[in-house]
């Protein structure tokens, strides 16, 4: 089992508001042209970059594309060390948070 990837699921997302955005890499894959995309969310026209907020650290872009890469893991339960597995309502999951998360959402 592997979660899906989730950024060929947010590019669908986003060619289906903004069609106008999307281009082609050199090896035919779907990119996002994010200058043109910057342009079609501003009421006046973007040129450079803007004063805003923003919430940087070194590893950001990495963590971004851990975040959206797929993971090949599964939940499995361990009724050894569970106190009446079968008639609780509660579980404790231990294991990688992001990996977690991701195996969760599905």
């Amino acid at each position: 089992m592997q979660s899906p990837f989730l950024t060929d699921q947010n590019i669908d997302k986003i060619v289906e508001l903004f069609p106008a955005v999307v281009t082609e890499g050199r090896d035919g894959t779907r990119m996002i042209d994010f200058d043109l995309l910057r342009q079609e969310l501003s009421g006046h026209a973007v040129e450079g970059p803007q004063e805003r907020y923003q919430l940087n650290w070194p590893g950001k872009r990495e963590a971004l594309l851990a975040a959206n890469a797929p993971v090949a893991k599964t939940l499995r339960p361990v009724r050894g060390e569970s106190a009446d597995f079968d008639t609780t309502r509660n579980i404790f999951i231990e294991g990688d948070n992001l990996d977690v998360l991701k195996l969760l959402q599905d």
